[in-house]
């Protein structure tokens, strides 16, 4: 008969290690190779980057802040392919370029909220990001007379204040899991390979107004996708609005 001796301390030192792994599974998070942060972490809140749905169905949408070069170019072009985007404008682009901001939404495009300032918006306080908020929003509102009720963060930066201020005002709070890197100025051919090989169902593609290359781009990406089957909407058709819940990938799912 074997009699088995345990170590008290040894016990709970090993117990000890073991509730220091789990932890550091639950609130460690771990980047993947297309940037998203995800976060096994059930406390931490988290911004829409794609959709869970079963259509062929996907967003594309530009961040608006520094110039317009080739943004009458942009709706030209999805003016012809017959698709409908959202853009995110910054407050002092607003105000400088009105008339774009009236031409964006006279062609039926989405216009959401990319704040007043373009800063980091998780370094702000409540009122501080409301004040981003809600400067923006009247801005855009005098001109078109509808409220902005997207919001994407400068520099896709947020934290857990940011996205409980967005929603307590109104605010779905998108990012996106395609990121052309357009602003990178690579070329016409890498964005259309980065955004064609790694769309989904659901998918949200960033790409930006004032990009160099995007007048020669975007009429390909928007070939190749409808070639492909995808439905490109806005963003407010793509999301969910109620009973939902984000998983730690920034998966959108509707409830069952």
């Amino acid at each position: 008969m074997k009699i088995y001796i345990f170590d008290k301390k040894a016990t709970i030192k090993i117990t000890a290690v073991l509730l220091l792994v789990v932890a550091s599974v639950i609130f460690t998070g771990i980047i993947s190779e297309n940037g998203i942060m995800s976060v096994f972490s059930t406390t931490r809140e988290l911004p829409i980057y794609y959709v869970d749905t079963p259509e062929k169905k996907i967003a594309i949408s530009f961040d608006a802040a520094w110039g317009t070069d080739f943004t009458n170019d942009i709706l030209d072009t999805l003016d012809k392919y017959n698709v409908k985007t959202t853009f995110f404008l910054v407050d002092f682009w607003v105000k400088k370029y009105p008339e774009v901001v009236r031409e964006i939404d006279r062609r039926g495009h989405e216009i959401g909220n990319h704040s007043t300032n373009h800063p980091y918006m998780s370094k702000l306080d409540e009122i501080q990001i409301i004040k981003e908020l809600k400067t923006t929003e009247e801005s855009i509102k005098n001109i078109i007379g509808k409220r902005t009720t997207l919001f994407r963060p400068p520099f896709g930066d947020y934290n857990d204040r940011l996205i409980k201020t967005c929603r307590e005002n109104g605010y779905y709070v998108i990012q996106w899991d395609v990121d052309s890197l357009d602003w990178k100025e690579f070329g016409v051919q890498p964005v259309v390979d980065r955004v064609t090989r790694n769309v989904k169902n659901g998918s949200i593609v960033l790409f930006h107004n004032n990009a160099k290359y995007v007048s020669q781009y975007l009429p390909i990406v928007l070939e190749k996708l409808q070639a492909e089957g995808y439905k490109i909407v806005p963003i407010s058709e793509l999301i969910y609005k109620n009973d939902f819940y984000i998983d730690n990938s920034g998966k959108q799912i509707k409830k069952q």
